[in-house]
C-alpha cells in the first residue's frame, strides 16, 4: 500500500512538473485535471487511514489484547 500510495504520489508530482498543459484542462468551469488530482490525494490519504484503521481493528488489537493478558498474567 506504502509503494502504491508513494508511485501515485510521484505521478502527480512529476504531472506538475512536466505536463502542465494536462494538468491545466479545465474540466468544470475552473476546475481542472490538477485539481481534481491534488483532491484525490487527499480522498486516497483518508482512503488508507481508514482501511489501515479496520485491518487494525480486526487484526492487530486481538493479537495485542491477547499479548497484554498475558504479560499481566504473568507479572501478578
Amino acid at each position: 500500500m506504502t509503494v502504491a500510495f508513494l508511485a501515485w504520489y510521484l505521478l502527480y508530482v512529476v504531472l506538475s512538473g512536466w505536463a502542465r498543459d494536462f494538468m491545466g484542462i479545465k474540466l468544470l468551469g475552473d476546475i481542472n485535471v490538477g485539481l481534481i488530482l491534488g483532491l484525490l490525494q487527499f480522498v486516497s490519504t483518508f482512503w488508507i487511514a481508514w482501511a489501515y484503521s479496520r485491518h487494525a481493528e480486526k487484526k492487530l488489537d486481538p493479537i495485542a489484547d491477547k499479548l497484554r493478558h498475558e504479560v499481566e498474567e504473568k507479572t501478578q
